[in-house]
């Protein structure tokens, strides 16, 4: 038997679990198969969490400290607004292509049946997105390259795209790209 240093184990059952929501028939996830995946007991799996809503919760942060991380670099690094909304939007659509799991888990997919507050977390996570489009498209408008009057409407319009092209990847068994002619519709877009 090997010997796991402390976190290693967290990190692997957290990693079998993005790689099981990788599946694009999207079954439902039990403890048990999760246990098989990794070739450990289902009590290991509950020393480590205490619930299988808990280990959901590690994905979901790790898809926070990702993504907003990621938006906070983007908004240092480009000083235009249009700039930092089209870079946010193909952060977003690359993130969901290189992490198929994460986007069953981004669109809710892999939350159903599990415990409500998962999902409330994943919606916070999205007004998150919203609202910093809102502050590139406020540079934007600071800028004259946008009517403040269209912010918020233009904010809603791109976090839905996104949510969009995370909803047809994950529909199709991760086949449709989420960022093929994505710039080119962002440009439209913007």
């Amino acid at each position: 038997m090997s010997i796991t240093k402390p976190g290693e184990r967290k990190l692997q059952i957290l990693q079998a679990l993005a790689g099981m929501l990788e599946n694009p028939k999207g079954e439902k996830i039990t403890t048990a198969a999760l246990a098989a995946k990794i070739d450990v007991s289902e009590a290991t799996l509950y020393r480590h969490f205490a619930s299988k809503a808990q280990m959901f919760e590690g994905l979901i942060e790790f898809i926070e400290s990702s993504v907003f991380g990621l938006i906070n670099q983007i908004s240092l690094q480009h000083k235009g607004g249009i700039e930092q909304a089209h870079s946010i939007s193909l952060m977003l659509l690359s993130f969901a292509e290189r992490n198929p799991g994460m986007t069953r888990v981004l669109i809710g997919d892999a939350l159903m049946n599990e415990d409500e507050r998962l999902q409330a977390r994943m919606n916070q996570f999205m007004d998150r997105v919203e609202l910093a489009y809102k502050q590139a498209l406020r540079q934007a408008g600071m800028q004259g390259q946008v009517a403040e009057a269209e912010i918020a409407m233009r904010a809603n319009l791109l976090t839905n795209f996104v949510l969009g092209r995370w909803q047809r990847f994950a529909k199709t068994g991760f086949k449709a790209s989420p960022t093929e002619l994505a710039s080119a519709q962002l440009a439209l877009l913007l």
